[in-house]
């Protein structure tokens, strides 16, 4: 059979070229080629459920006819990974992972497969057919493979025998041995090791991550195996490769987590067939990834006095309310100031900064400014916004807030609170855990239900207001008074 044939494709104006060359000739775009395989034949489609035209494409059908699409899903056995997919892995899904180097990507792959295969034999699989699951490594040798496996303890389960190990980066041998051995799902472990016979450029290349994963997912959606892909991630955090390849996806989840502290957050950034709003939360141990019975409290320190410049906040990830601590350090600062934020977004930073200088009398602008969140997490959350503003004056007045407080709310240009969504559920939780105090937006405490017994409610709707029923009493540090506007 002969060679399949490649060429340069512009990816701004589609010219085709026989070599790379760093400026497209026929619209000038730079660095735009990626080199594509020529198909001699174009791909028919499947003859569709109504009537067709004989020639093999799908003929249109109304939406009144189309048949009920309901599909099983297949639950992983790990009930935080089920959540963030939406109850379970979809047969013929294509899912892209993605986190940074040593975050347990192929650790939580591992145990996944394992996962898969236990639950689909405790369901009851077809008589002398046998789950498995194919796990093709292109970073690792097989004997490392299983070195990990006995880390996990997976070589005493029936994980042993129906997980499928093989070192393989080739996708069209990776695609041949999935349709002989007909998995339940298929691990790719990374796309970007993967590498098309018909296209010469190095793996990690553009062009050969997009052929990868489009001939993966056609794997997929032909056979009905659901397909998992590992992608690297860049210096920014971002997934490797071309765009394209979150775009034929059909979910995209993230692993996030401080490798110092061992607790670990999956969440989706993209799901076609669920919310993308549910996280899972683990804790890394010596045998893999473990699921925490109560993801609450885990981002919460262990004070055991109240400190300056931490406050716990009250934020919704998806169902779920989860109480984190949030740190502050504010020291005096060079002629330009530093402004560090970890877990949160650096730009609300600096706005809260600006706030609090202007309506709080909160000087910061010529102070050093550190905000973190404990435990490693990432929050995009506008009721974060009065907890960190708090946890910033307590920290430059040497004030910490009042035992037993929680906070939450987002703050305006013009220091006002507002409220935000989930107030009675934020209180819930916080009252749960033993928390007695609550300094929220004043116009989310007059719509409130019912307070939870023994939380007193603090309805504030100011940020000076609300600074000042925080912070325990004692000598102010720093100024009293809003920061001059400074003359350009």
């Amino acid at each position: 059979m002969a060679r399949a044939q490649s060429r340069y494709v512009c990816q701004s104006c589609a010219s085709a070229f026989l070599r790379w060359e760093g400026q497209c000739r026929a619209c000038g775009a730079w660095n735009s080629l990626v080199e594509t395989v020529v198909r001699d034949e174009p791909r028919t489609g499947r003859v569709g459920s109504g009537s067709g035209t004989g020639t093999g494409i799908a003929a249109p059908v109304a939406l009144l006819d189309l048949a009920d699409a309901a599909v099983a899903r297949l639950q992983t056995g790990i009930g935080e990974a089920d959540r963030v997919l939406g109850g379970g892995l979809v047969p013929g899904s294509v899912v892209l992972v993605g986190g940074e180097p040593g975050v347990g990507k192929s650790t939580l792959l591992l145990q996944l497969a394992a996962g898969l295969v236990r639950r689909a034999l405790a369901s009851g699989a077809p008589a002398g057919v046998e789950p498995t699951v194919l796990y093709a490594s292109g970073e690792e040798s097989t004997g490392q493979v299983r070195l990990r496996a006995m880390r996990l303890g997976l070589l005493a389960g029936p994980a042993a025998a129906a997980v499928r190990v093989v070192a393989e980066s080739e996708v069209g041998r990776i695609a041949e041995l999935a349709r002989g051995e007909r998995p339940v799902a298929l691990i790719v472990d990374s796309v970007q090791t993967a590498v098309v016979d018909e296209l010469d450029g190095p793996p990690g290349s553009v062009g050969q991550v997009r052929e990868s994963a489009l001939r993966l997912t056609e794997l997929a959606k032909r056979d009905g195996i659901a397909v998992i892909l590992v992608g690297h991630v860049t210096k920014d955090g971002s997934i490797a490769g071309p765009k394209t390849l979150e775009h034929l996806v059909d979910a995209v989840l993230s692993l996030d987590g401080d490798r110092a502290a061992g607790l670990r957050v999956l969440r989706g950034t993209k799901n076609r067939f669920g919310s993308t709003d549910e996280v899972g939360v683990f804790e890394m141990g010596e045998e893999g990834l473990i699921e925490l019975p109560d993801p609450a409290r885990a981002f919460m320190g262990d004070h055991v006095e109240e400190a300056a410049g931490s406050v716990v906040a009250a934020t919704l990830e998806g169902s779920r309310t989860l109480l984190v601590e949030v740190q502050a350090l504010v020291a005096p600062g060079g002629p330009v100031p530093r402004r560090t934020a970890s877990g949160l977004d650096p730009s609300r930073l600096a706005l809260l900064i600006a706030v609090l200088g202007r309506r709080a009398g909160i000087g910061l602008a010529s102070h050093d400014v550190y905000a973190n969140l404990a435990g490693g997490l990432r929050v995009d959350d506008p009721a974060l916004d009065l907890p960190l503003a708090i946890a910033l004056a307590s920290s430059l007045r040497d004030r910490p807030v009042r035992s037993g407080t929680v906070a939450f709310g987002e703050v305006g240009l013009l220091g006002e609170l507002r409220s935000v969504s989930g107030f009675d559920r934020r209180l819930r939780e916080a009252a749960r855990l033993g928390f007695t105090r609550a300094v929220v937006p004043q116009a989310a405490r007059s719509r409130t239900e019912r307070p939870p017994e023994g939380m007193e409610i603090v309805g504030v709707a100011t940020l000076r207001d609300a600074l000042a029923a925080a912070l325990a009493p004692g000598p102010t540090v720093g100024d009293a008074r809003p920061e001059p506007v400074r003359a350009r």
